[in-house]
């Protein structure tokens, strides 16, 4: 048998400029990503309920939006683990600069007026979007640029949230620190646990070798990624 990690699938050879560490099609014909896949409900079960509350509540539009980019990230993970092709993967990538702009418009609105809108930080924020999804898709052919430069994209704006994040809670809302602290101590959980599969990927693979399915699932860390990261960011929107 060959090694699973060169079978052959449903969606074909992949076409993506990246692949995981997780063996293509091990666990299914139809899926190339089995736990990189399924590890995405975390990004859309909760956060639907969570726009479903905010409706309810009503809530600003603002958080809605939050909550339905999240589930986004979700859908559009699933369908590149899924398939692994490039099509697919930016539908993955680019929700997740999508996402991240939402959530700074929410944290730099939290001391605003209820229903008025920053035209000039929304503005901002737009051309920050096309900016990126158009030079994300010009040279889709080199995996170094395209990841580097996506990483850095997506790093800016990490960056802004947590530094707004912690200015929150240390100076505005200190009662919040315990939310705030859990989300990202949660998230960076899962940044550590994402880079472990990155740099050990051989090793990784070489123990789900010596170990039953169901066990060598557990080292599956991008999978892992997938839970921590979308529990921090359901947690950060409820910041």
């Amino acid at each position: 048998m060959a090694p699973a990690a060169d079978r052959e699938g449903y969606w074909g050879p992949p076409t993506s400029t990246l692949e995981w560490c997780e063996e293509n099609y091990a666990v299914s014909y139809y899926i190339a990503e089995f736990w990189n896949t399924v590890s995405n409900l975390i990004f859309i079960l909760p956060p639907i309920y969570g726009a479903i509350q905010t409706y309810k509540d009503g809530l600003e539009k603002r958080y809605l939006a939050a909550y339905l980019c999240l589930t986004a990230v979700g859908l559009g993970s699933w369908c590149f683990h899924m398939t692994l092709k490039y099509e697919m993967q930016l539908l993955d990538e680019l929700p997740m600069i999508y996402s991240c702009c939402v959530f700074v418009y929410c944290l730099y609105e939290c001391f605003k007026y209820k229903n008025t809108v920053n035209y000039p930080l929304l503005f901002l924020l737009i051309t920050y979007s096309v900016v990126v999804s158009i030079v994300n898709h010009l040279n889709p052919t080199d995996e170094f640029y395209h990841f580097f430069y996506f990483q850095v994209m997506y790093g800016t704006l990490v960056s802004i949230i947590v530094l707004r994040s912690v200015y929150i809670v240390l100076w505005v809302y200190p009662w919040l620190r315990g939310l705030g602290y859990t989300s990202l101590t949660v998230f960076l959980m899962g940044f550590f646990l994402w880079n472990v599969d990155n740099i050990f990927c051989d090793k990784l693979r070489a123990l789900r070798e010596k170990m039953p399915p169901v066990v060598g699932a557990v080292t599956q860390f991008h999978a892992w990624w997938h839970i921590l990261t979308g529990l921090g960011s359901y947690l950060h929107i409820l910041l």
